[in-house]
Order: structure tokens, then sequence, then C-alpha cells
């Protein structure tokens, strides 16, 4: 997870990576904005600037897919604060769902059973709810049969209809 200190001293989670995702890239000069925590063993590749520079030069079309990860980290983020500003506690968890089921199908896994790595409370920090509410909510999409917890295994019943209340709720 990436996290950021706020004005108050209270940490803000900012994302959650899985296997193969790339972050850190707010480090344009070596410095970072972000701390990264790791929730479970992981190896990690560190590219520093000078390095994807020299890359860069010999092969140039990592410069177009350095563009494209940027533009889509600018736009994940921007989903995020869409999400706190305008979606109620609901739609943020049902999104967070739907966006960890798509990131586990793209890199080759179950995109409706996986296991978090994070904690309820994790959870809820990253979406401003508290981790009471991430666990009342998991309940009531359990008793819809859209998802169901069990510890933090997670379990999509029905994917089409959480991203179909999405849709709905974003037009109104």
């Amino acid at each position: 997870k990436t996290t950021i200190s706020a004005p108050d001293g209270e940490d803000q989670i900012t994302g959650f990576y899985l296997p193969g995702e790339l972050f850190g890239i707010d480090g344009f000069d070596d410095s970072h904005s972000c701390s990264a925590i790791s929730l479970e063993h992981s190896t990690v590749c560190e590219l520093p600037l000078s390095a994807i520079d020299q890359l860069m030069a010999n092969v140039p079309s990592l410069r177009r897919e350095l563009d494209r990860l940027m533009a889509r980290e600018i736009t994940a983020d921007q989903s995020m604060l869409l999400q706190l500003s305008r979606r109620t506690a609901e739609q943020r968890l049902a999104a967070f769902l739907v966006s960890l089921s798509t990131r586990f199908r793209q890199r080759g896994f179950s995109p409706t059973e996986f296991t978090l790595s994070m904690s309820r409370h994790d959870i809820g920090n990253y979406l401003g709810v508290a981790a009471e509410t991430v666990s009342r909510l998991f309940r009531r999409f359990s008793e819809q049969r859209l998802a169901s917890a069990n510890g933090r295994t997670i379990i999509i019943h029905d994917f089409e209809t959480l991203c179909h209340q999405l849709h709905f709720y974003e037009r109104r």
C-alpha cells in the first residue's frame, strides 16, 4: 500500500498494488510524496530515474509506455477523488471490489475469488469510511448475493449487477 501523511499527522492510504503494478511514479526528482508499505511477502524491482532515462534512449517505445502508465495513474487518482466526493459508502466499496476484480483478471488470477492483503481498517482508510462500515457493507453485499467475505477471502457472486449498480448511480 502507499500512504501519505496528512497535515494532522494521520496517514492516508492512497493505493493498493498487485503483482506487476508500478508505483512510485511520483518520485520524479528522486523524492516521493508517499511511502510504500508491503502488506505481504513481496519482491520489488527499483528503477531509478537515471536508469529509466538510459532505457528510453535505447528503447524509444518505452517513453510512450511510461506516458501511458502515468496517464493511467492520473486517471485512477481522479476516479478515487470522484468516489470520495460523490459516492455513497456502498458505491465506494462496490467500485473498490470491481477495480480489484478487474486488476486480478488482467494479471491472470481469478476475478471472482481472491484474498485481500489489506485489513478492513485499511480499506476504510482508503475509501474514507470507518472499518465498521466496511464490515457492515460486506454483510449487506452478502445478503444481496453480490459479494461475500470470509475473513480476507472475497467471492464476487454477481459481477454484472455490481457493475450495473455503479453505472446506475453515476447517471443520477
